[in-house]
C-alpha cells in the first residue's frame, strides 16, 4: 500500500466534503444540535408538576399537609378549588397532573388519633408520570403522617417508637438524579453513527453516480487505498466531533467525567471504526446516494436511539429484543460512554464492552475490504 495515493484520495475527499455545504454542516452542526437538543428537550426529571386542590375541612392541619405539597419541588400547587367539577375539568383539559382531595373532616379524625384517607386524582394518560406521580405523593403524605403521629403521642405522654427498619439511601455516580446526566453521554452515540455510517455511505455512491468511478478505477491507486483514503477524513472528523460533545457535556451541561479521556478516545475509536466500516460497505452495495442514505440511517441511526439503552432500559425490554440488542455496536459504546462519565470506570474493567466492538471493528472492516472492488461491475 501506498501512502502518499492513500493521502492523495484523503485530499479528493476533504475537499469534497469542504464544498458540500451539507456535509459541512452535519459535521459541525450535528452535534452541537444534537447535544442542546438531546440536553434541554428531553428531560425525565419531574420537577413543579401542577396540582389542584379540594380541601373540604379548611383547617389548620390541613393546611399543613399543603404546605408539605408547596414544600417540594416536585409539586406546584396552581389552584385550589370547591368543587369536584373544577377538578374534572383541570385533569381533562391538562391543567393538572394530580388533583388532592382533603374530607370534610381532615382535622377530627387526626385530633382523636384515628386514620384518614386523603384523595389523590393522577392524570394517568402518561403512565411513567402517573407511577412518579404517586410515589411522590405518597412520601409527601407519609412524612406529614410520621409528624402528626410524632406530635399525637407527645400530647398524650406516650412514647415514641422507633420504627424497627429503616433505609438509608445513598445515590452512586449521579448523586443529583438528573436525566442529563443519564442521557448526555449517550448523545455521543448517536452523534457517532450519523458523521460515521451516513456521511461515508455516500463516498462510493457519489463516484458511482457522478460517473467519477471509471477514473478512479484506471489510476494505479488500489482499492485498499481508495478505502483508506475515503474513511480518513470521516476518521478525524469523528474523532473531533466526539472530543467536542465530551466538551459540552462537561462544561455546558456539567456532566460528571470520572474515567480516563485516553479510554473515551480508543472507544470512540473502536467505535468509528464500526460505523465507517458499515457506511463504506452500504455505499458499495447502494450505488445511489439516496438509497444508501435511507440504508445507513435505518441500521444505524435507529438502533442506537432505540435498542441501544440511550434512553430506554434493555433489562425492561422483552427478551428477544436483548438478545437482538447483543449484535448492535451502539449498545456496547452507549455502555461504555455511561461508565467512563459518571463511574469512571477503568479500561481493563471495561472488556466486556471494548472486546465486542473490537470484534465489531474487525468483522465490518473485513467485509467491507471484500465487499469494494477496482472494477466497473
Amino acid at each position: 500500500m501506498n501512502f502518499n495515493r492513500m493521502m492523495a484520495v484523503a485530499r479528493k475527499e476533504i475537499i469534497q466534503i469542504v464544498r458540500d455545504s451539507r456535509s459541512l454542516a452535519i459535521v459541525v452542526l450535528m452535534p452541537v444540535t444534537l447535544m442542546l437538543l438531546f440536553g434541554y428537550g428531553v428531560n425525565l426529571d419531574l420537577k413543579g408538576l401542577p396540582v389542584y386542590v379540594l380541601d373540604r375541612d379548611g383547617s389548620q392541619q390541613s393546611q399543613d399537609l399543603l404546605k408539605h405539597f408547596q414544600a417540594s419541588s416536585y409539586f406546584h400547587i396552581v389552584r385550589a378549588v370547591n368543587d369536584y367539577g373544577s377538578i374534572t375539568h383541570a385533569l381533562d383539559d391538562g391543567s393538572a397532573k394530580l388533583a388532592i382531595v382533603i374530607p370534610w373532616n381532615f382535622s377530627q379524625r387526626l385530633s382523636e388519633g384515628g386514620t384518614v384517607e386523603v384523595q389523590a386524582l393522577v392524570d394517568a394518560t402518561d403512565d411513567n408520570t402517573a407511577n412518579v406521580l404517586i410515589g411522590y405523593t405518597q412520601a409527601v403524605v407519609q412524612g406529614y403522617s410520621a409528624e402528626v403521629q410524632t406530635r399525637w403521642l407527645s400530647r398524650h405522654g406516650q412514647q415514641i417508637q422507633p420504627s424497627p427498619v429503616g433505609v438509608e439511601t445513598r445515590t452512586w455516580y449521579n448523586e443529583n438524579l438528573e436525566s442529563s446526566a443519564f442521557i448526555i453521554p449517550g448523545v455521543l452515540a448517536l452523534v457517532m453513527s450519523v458523521i460515521g455510517a451516513f456521511l461515508t455511505s455516500l463516498t462510493i455512491a457519489r463516484e458511482w453516480e457522478r460517473g467519477t468511478m471509471e477514473q478512479l478505477i484506471s489510476t494505479p491507486v488500489s482499492a485498499m487505498e481508495i478505502m483508506l483514503g475515503k474513511l480518513t477524513p470521516y476518521f478525524a472528523l469523528g474523532m473531533f466531533d466526539v472530543v467536542l460533545c465530551a466538551l459540552i457535556a462537561m462544561d455546558w451541561f456539567h456532566v460528571p467525567f470520572r474515567g480516563s479521556f485516553i479510554t473515551l478516545l480508543i472507544s470512540s475509536a473502536l467505535f468509528l471504526v464500526v460505523v465507517l466500516s458499515l457506511g463504506f460497505f452500504i455505499s458499495v452495495l447502494a450505488k445511489t446516494q439516496f438509497a444508501a442514505s435511507q440504508i445507513a440511517l435505518l441500521v444505524t441511526f435507529l438502533p442506537a436511539f432505540l435498542l441501544s439503552g440511550f434512553l430506554f432500559s434493555i433489562e425492561q425490554m422483552p427478551a428477544a429484543l436483548q438478545w437482538i440488542t447483543r449484535i448492535l455496536p451502539a449498545r456496547y459504546y452507549v455502555s461504555v460512554l455511561k461508565k467512563i462519565f459518571l463511574k469512571g470506570t477503568s479500561t481493563a474493567m471495561l472488556s466486556a464492552d471494548l472486546i465486542p466492538l473490537a470484534v465489531f471493528a474487525l468483522v465490518l472492516a473485513v467485509l467491507a475490504t471484500r465487499a469494494f472492488h477496482k472494477r466497473l461491475t
